[in-house]
């Protein structure tokens, strides 16, 4: 393999090779694989600095890596990166897992282009305190190696190790307790797994009192101190983050739609405008050609308007019957072209648990969504992976129907003063933040599994909600992120709440310019 020309190509793509993993690969792959390798990692991690650590710290995605090389190099490749024996390993622990998710998985079908990456729930098991505690050891654990991966995290200790006097002391905690001190101080309390201890925030120290007013209770969040093992005062705080080191361009001239909050049933319901949204998806409006390049629709939470879900809804509801609700949304959605591929998640109003993640619609109720051939269901939240082609790793969309949102509108004040529950692209930006689509406990009921499915843990081209109504699209850090209108009018147990939904708007991206056009059916 040409070294220089590898090295060229890592600086026009903006990477930093370890010497010894180059001169590994100079040995076991020719110049195009190397290329497809290096790509297809950077994709998947977003990582600028490539070592043998990254392999290690991603067993779980190794297949990925090596896909689009040969098959005789990719089996080379795990043997000589001793990564064989722990993979086989870790199948057989998950073996029990993937045997109770079969008949979960059985309910989603394969389309060209898609991919659900995330398949959360598990059918039947009991939980108490240990499996909370767990929960959040875990959590702890897998927020604590991002941070490390932070150039500002300097060394970081644990608080058993925290003694006398001390300067430039880095932790990483969890937050246990907030509070603002008489000096309008802010104190937090903050934990790991060896103790606990305070940190104080001056007010004096504008800047840094901003970033500590942002933090969430139950966050992992990096400190840099100078105190002792009575109390640490904060230097510099540091957020688990997001970001991607670019927008990623697919080769395909595809683009995709999203909308949310469908309330199919409600009496405010605007079936005339969804109908002409459906007959644009099928060319039949003006401007067919752009329609036509549409290949999927992402439908993300509150598809029908459910029964119950609020005091006197039935005074609401056009369709008292939940299975006729399902019936008569399928009903329409299956009038659209069959190539169009049609994603859709769960939301808090479709007679499925409220406790996260939400599975898959029931099908004794939604058997008619069941029956359509171009439907992906999903959990909420879930992770889909779009349009990956030949080289071309894709995009990584994640849906969260938007649960937690008035939690954190309701208990950060910034939020607060903002109204942000209409501008909810202010809390999607707060909770890449945090890397977390619920840092706090009791922000969203949750089950407490062996993984935490609200820690964003692969980083998305795409993050999508629902929930407020309200639409928005916006980046952050390179993020697509975007909140889906309503397609039901203002309800009177909305109007209680100060909601001031839009309607019928629908986000239209274009995957190969990134060009992002808001389309208006209202």
């Amino acid at each position: 393999m040409d070294t220089k020309e590898i090295l060229r190509f890592c600086l026009e793509k903006g990477l930093l090779l370890d010497k010894d993993l180059l001169t590994f690969f100079s040995e076991e792959l020719d110049t195009d694989s190397f290329k497809i390798v290096i790509e297809k990692i950077k994709q998947a991690t977003g990582k600028k600095f490539i070592t043998r650590e990254i392999f290690e710290k991603n067993k779980e995605r190794m297949e990925s890596f090596f896909i689009g090389i040969p098959k005789e190099s990719q089996e080379k490749l795990k043997i000589k990166l001793g990564l064989t024996i722990e993979i086989s390993k870790e199948r057989e622990e998950r073996a029990p897992v993937k045997a109770d998710a079969i008949k979960i998985k059985q309910a989603t079908k394969e389309l060209e282009g898609i991919k659900v990456l995330s398949m959360n729930c598990l059918p039947g098991k009991k939980f108490g305190v240990e499996d909370f505690v767990n929960f959040f050891k875990n959590r702890f654990n897998e927020m604590k190696k991002v941070i490390q991966e932070n150039p500002a995290m300097e060394n970081p200790v644990s608080i058993d190790k925290l003694n006398g006097a001390k300067q430039g002391v880095s932790i990483i905690g969890m937050v246990y307790d907030k509070k603002t001190t008489k000096n309008k101080n802010i104190l937090l309390e903050v934990e790991d797994t060896t103790g606990r201890i305070k940190i104080l925030v001056n007010q004096g120290k504008e800047e840094l009192y901003k970033k500590a007013e942002e933090i969430a209770l139950d966050s992992v969040i990096g400190f840099k101190c100078s105190g002792n093992r009575e109390i640490l005062f904060a230097n510099e705080i540091i957020f688990p983050e997001t970001s991607l080191l670019e927008r990623k361009k697919s080769p395909e001239d595809e683009q995709v739609v999203f909308i949310s909050d469908v309330h199919y049933g409600s009496k405010n319901f605007m079936k005339d405008n969804f109908e002409r949204f459906i007959e644009y998806l099928n060319g039949n409006l003006s401007n067919p050609q752009e329609a036509l390049k549409i290949k999927y629709l992402f439908i993300v939470g509150d598809l029908i308007t459910g029964i119950g879900n609020y005091p006197n809804q039935e005074r609401d509801l056009a369709i008292k019957d939940l299975e006729d609700q399902y019936t008569g949304i399928a009903e329409i959605l299956g009038k659209l072209r069959k190539d169009l591929k049609i994603i859709i998640s769960p939301g808090n109003h479709e007679g499925v648990r409220l406790m996260e993640p939400q599975p898959l619609y029931d099908e004794k109720y939604a058997w008619a969504l069941y029956d359509l051939e171009n439907v992906i269901l999903t959990e909420n939240p879930a992770t889909i992976n779009l349009g990956a082609k030949g080289n071309f790793y894709g995009f990584n969309v994640l849906l969260y129907h938007g649960f937690s949102f008035p939690f954190y509108v309701d208990n950060v004040p910034r939020l607060t003063k903002e109204k942000a529950m209409n501008s909810p692209e202010k809390i999607m930006e707060y909770l890449l933040k945090h890397r977390h689509l619920a840092p706090t406990h009791g922000s969203a009921q949750y089950y407490p599994g062996p993984k935490d499915i609200h820690f964003i843990k692969d980083i998305p081209d795409i993050l999508v909600s629902g929930h407020t109504h309200k639409s928005a699209v916006t980046y952050h850090n390179n993020i697509l992120v975007i909140s889906g209108s309503s397609w039901e009018t203002l309800t009177p147990y909305q109007e209680k709440f100060g909601n001031t939904p839009d309607h019928c708007k629908v986000p239209l991206v274009n995957l190969k310019t990134r060009e992002v056009k808001i389309l208006d059916f209202e």
